[in-house]
């Protein structure tokens, strides 16, 4: 490939409204382009990266077993509503009507229309296990689309579903896309981390994330350095802190603390440990009778020490709560706890109608500090059993660092990761709802069970670009470079020398399979080193006339540009050809 015959168009100045490094790099060395907010025209640049990591997925994917289809992004509103999802997956799916007033869906994701596929064409066990995927555009209308395109509204992702004849078949399914996963992003050249993870809206039981490792990532992970531990911290367990709870050394004493709200202002204003005290969180779950109309709401009162977070993925799990949340109103608040303000909250004297959850850590407190359920007044000295009923006790706390693993084997360390691989199983969720079954040896019909497995294709390359650039520009791995060599020679249009060896040396790195790009653009050598650093290609050969005397040409590595060596241009091509990484 010639730089002439090829489309580049950079830029020196990041836009305006670019936020983390892959957002600036990739508008920069024009691998996007943004036509509208979270919708991104992939440029040839970026196409050729795309298509690299695509086919790494297809390799692997096929290598597992895997079939490739292609679903229609245009989806009908009934198969929704069969599932259930038209109304339960909110603004985020894109609905319009078509010109008979007919409703659709432009596809977030497809579990629906595969489910469909399979309730029509899998009859028999004897055609079990299947696994069908896809490579497709997606759509998900973002409230806030942001960072380019790792929160856009348009994207392109691998989705995968998996159907079998059991849950064993199914955890059989699981494990080969886990494997496979962990093969593919081991060839993408990236630090990963597969954790387990929380199954969200999309449903299921078993479910791990494939997080890209990087300072800009949203998600947190807790691992444990001593062992295979590692988990979304949205699911990481959180032990107690503590050794068991001790014995009541205090009475219970009311404090006056006027204005004084938060853990933090009443703990030294009472001359106490900030450990010793308990935050309280108050959260409402809406009911509703069999005709829609509004209930009570349901008030669960949740305890934490007052360093510890609430995870409100482990409160979303509390019975009270599963169906949904949200945090109670002052006019709540009010109400159930004698009228008090929200910084005057706690567990004792409240009404019989709240419900309380300890977490595992405030469970084993004792002579506690906690809100009086008077504005402007706190107990200290409070002991479960003594002055309030023993609480329910349930896991609410994300974990901190220093945390006891959970496998047992050490401490946890946190570090942040960019979600760009998730694998489900489903179960039965969606073939239940669907009516997808298939007759067994005895010809009864069994409802399918169910896997599904996604990457973000374009949200890897994304991820990518913020776990590898610098401030010169984009570092990409060899294997999902848009070019794995650049060859820059000097004084092009003028030396027929270079001209001739710049081309031999392209010629025999192409015989190799090398994806390399001559620039013979009548560029300055500043301007074109700058373009190539920007766009990230990981190999790069200066060829000039200094150089060709002595029969060498300059080699230097993306990741080191430092560390400049000569390469004899008899071996140049085989020895690069040997150094690539795929």
């Amino acid at each position: 490939m010639r730089a002439r015959q090829f489309f580049i168009s950079t830029l020196k100045e990041a836009p305006a409204d670019a936020e983390i490094p892959s957002q600036v790099f990739m508008t920069r060395a024009g691998l996007v382009k943004k036509l509208a907010a979270g919708v991104y025209s992939l440029m040839p640049m970026g196409l050729r990266t795309v298509t690299k990591i695509e086919k790494i997925i297809r390799e692997e994917m096929n290598a597992a077993g895997a079939i490739e289809l292609s679903l229609p992004i245009v989806q009908p509103a009934e198969l929704w509503q069969e599932s259930g999802h038209w109304a339960k997956y909110g603004p985020e799916l894109l609905r319009f009507k078509d010109r008979h007033e007919r409703d659709f869906v432009i596809q977030p994701t497809s579990e629906e229309v595969i489910t469909e596929v399979a309730r029509s064409e899998i009859t028999s066990w004897r055609q079990l296990p299947v696994n069908l995927y896809q490579i497709r555009t997606k759509f998900r209308d973002e409230r806030r689309p942001r960072f380019g395109v790792m929160r856009a509204r348009e994207f392109v992702m691998k989705d995968a579903y998996s159907f079998d004849r059991s849950a064993e078949d199914a955890a059989v399914s699981y494990d080969k896309m886990y494997q496979a996963y962990r093969n593919i992003f081991t060839r993408f050249g990236l630090t990963f981390r597969a954790v387990r993870a929380d199954t969200g809206a999309i449903g299921g039981s078993r479910s791990h994330e494939f997080q890209v490792i990087a300072d800009i990532g949203e998600d947190v992970i807790a691992y444990c350095p001593d062992s295979d531990y590692a988990a979304n911290i949205e699911l990481a367990e959180a032990a107690s802190v503590l050794d068991g709870r001790k014995s009541a050394t205090q009475e219970l004493v009311k404090n006056a603390t006027p204005g004084k709200e938060k853990c933090e202002d009443v703990a030294p204003f009472l001359g106490i440990d900030l450990l010793k005290c308990v935050k309280s969180i108050v959260l409402a779950s809406d009911k509703f009778d069999e005709k829609g109309a509004p209930l009570p709401a349901q008030i669960v009162l949740l305890l934490l020490r007052a360093d510890h977070d609430l995870n409100e993925v482990k409160a979303g799990k509390l019975p009270e709560l599963k169906e949904g949340f949200r945090f109670a109103t002052e006019a709540e608040i009010a109400e159930h706890f004698n009228g008090a303000n929200p910084g005057s909250l706690g567990p004792i004297g409240i009404r019989d109608d709240v419900v309380v959850y300890a977490d595992k850590t405030v469970a084993d407190m004792s002579d506690f500090c906690c809100g009086a359920n008077e504005t402007g007044f706190h107990y200290t000295g409070a002991n479960f059993g003594r002055d309030l009923p023993e609480p329910q006790v349930a896991d609410l706390r994300n974990v901190v660092e220093g945390d006891v693993s959970p496998d047992g084997k050490g401490t946890l360390r946190l570090q942040r990761g960019i979600e760009v691989g998730h694998v489900f199983y489903l179960g039965t969720k969606y073939s239940e709802a669907m009516n997808a079954t298939y007759l067994d040896e005895n010809g009864k019909p069994q409802f399918l069970e169910m896997g599904c497995y996604g990457i973000g294709v374009t949200r890897v390359a994304g991820a990518a670009i913020e776990q590898c650039h610098d401030d010169k520009g984009i570092i990409w791995p060899d294997a999902i470079a848009p070019f794995e060599v650049v060859i820059c020679p000097m004084n092009y249009a003028k030396s027929e020398t270079v001209r001739e060896a710049a081309q031999k040396l392209h010629d025999e790195l192409a015989a190799l399979g090398v994806d390399v790009i001559l620039d013979d653009r009548d560029v300055r050598t500043g301007s074109m080193f700058a373009d190539w650093e920007l766009i990230g290609v990981p190999h790069r050969i200066v060829v000039g006339d200094r150089g060709l005397k002595t029969g060498e040409v300059e080699y230097a590595c993306r990741r080191n540009l430092d560390a400049k060596e000569m390469l004899p241009v008899a071996d140049a091509a085989k020895i690069i050809a040997d150094r690539i990484v795929r």
